[in-house]
């Protein structure tokens, strides 16, 4: 199989467990975030190995409040708001993909991702605002979410080329080798790092 073959089937065996959980609830989608917190400590250790105490407690944090924001949404909000934030992290990742693929000429952040294209940011932000604004409408969330659904594909973008830094940095591909066409937990989870946390904060501001 070729690599987006790959990396498309395990995309969707990621998003299946992911959504499954995530309508079971419960102890059964907090043993899955805590397992997936726990993993994405992991890879910022072995990524930030000897840079010093601040950044081994900084991945602590890094790893622990998307954690707490997802099961939050989720106890707090419930489903739809938490589908919405996986749609808008999922759009914008997959969004930007093919968008850079096939229309990439301007590089974003050449010094820290060559592979990035204005192109592909445009992509990622129109696939979460028309889709992340769809499940709004569709489910009745707050009329707010429509809005800040560009405003998250951007975070989103901003939380992977942060992670995408700490690798050039530590001068390695991927943050992992356990996921077939992806790399490791964080490659797959930057973008939903900052999504989370903020998508949470919408909720205790009435925003969502």
């Amino acid at each position: 199989m070729n690599e987006l073959t790959v990396r498309t089937l395990t995309g969707f065996l990621l998003i299946a467990a992911a959504l499954l959980a995530a309508v079971q609830g419960g102890n059964i989608f907090a043993l899955l975030v805590a397992a997936v917190a726990t993993l994405m400590f992991y890879e910022w250790t072995r990524i930030a190995r000897g840079w010093g105490a601040a950044w081994y407690l900084g991945g602590f944090v890094y790893a622990l409040l998307p954690a707490l924001a997802l099961l939050w949404i989720r106890e707090r909000a419930g489903l739809n708001l938490l589908v919405w934030a996986f749609i808008v992290t999922w759009a914008t990742d997959i969004g930007a993909y093919f968008a850079g693929r096939s229309f990439g000429k301007h590089k974003l952040a050449p010094a820290i991702s060559p592979n990035k294209t204005v192109e592909g940011l445009v992509g990622g932000i129109a696939a979460a605002t028309i889709l992340g604004g769809a499940w709004a409408l569709a489910n009745g969330l707050p009329v707010p979410l429509l809005a800040l659904a560009p405003v998250l594909a951007i975070a989103a973008q901003g939380g992977d080329l942060f992670e995408s830094s700490m690798k050039r940095r530590a001068g390695v591909k991927d943050s992992g080798n356990w996921l077939p066409g992806h790399g490791g937990a964080l490659d797959r989870l930057d973008g939903l790092v900052p999504v989370a946390v903020l998508t949470a904060a919408a909720q205790l501001l009435g925003l969502a």
